[in-house]
């Protein structure tokens, strides 16, 4: 099955409902699954979350950066400690910032340089980085969630909301 990261939209009422839970793991996941379900604004990046942090801040996500709107694309700024699962929030007063981030990010000319070996050096995952044959494939998945990410995190902003960061 493997680790699929998923971003989604908060309202105000469902961040601090979030913020007011501890640690209720179960409650957590079945609260953020059932936002989830009712959100219009979703994006999922599937496995490339951890390669994609990579391409945009030159580092995998075992080196997270609070001060780099590029790392907090990926991984979010507010982790939920208490749960096995990997979850996180950015919340609105912040999304201004990394829009910009990935704005002025150009990411064609970072996949120009993008090396299989250097991926599987860093232990990235998925452990994919022996197929050579599929760097094109993987070249246009990053390329691809990359615009979507910039078009989920301007929609957020837009609609005022924060986002949710799931990596399960």
């Amino acid at each position: 099955m493997g680790l699929i990261a998923n971003y989604s939209c908060l309202s105000d009422a469902n961040l601090k409902e979030l913020k007011a839970m501890g640690s209720e793991e179960e409650e957590i996941l079945e609260s953020v699954e059932e936002w989830n379900d009712d959100d219009e604004l979703l994006l999922d990046i599937d496995k490339m979350w951890d390669v994609l942090h990579f391409v945009l801040t030159g580092v995998g996500t075992d080196h997270k950066d609070d001060n780099n709107p590029l790392s907090q694309v990926v991984l979010g700024i507010t982790a939920v400690e208490e749960i096995s699962d990997y979850l996180a929030y950015t919340e609105h007063d912040k999304l201004a910032d990394i829009v910009a981030a990935l704005e002025q990010f150009d990411m064609e000319e970072a996949l120009e340089s993008f090396d299989m070996a250097a991926c599987k050096e860093a232990e990235l995952y998925p452990n994919i980085w022996d197929y050579d044959e599929e760097e094109e494939e993987i070249k246009d998945e990053l390329l691809h969630d990359f615009e979507q990410m910039k078009r989920f995190y301007k929609q957020v902003l837009e609609a005022n909301g924060h986002v949710l960061v799931s990596i399960c």
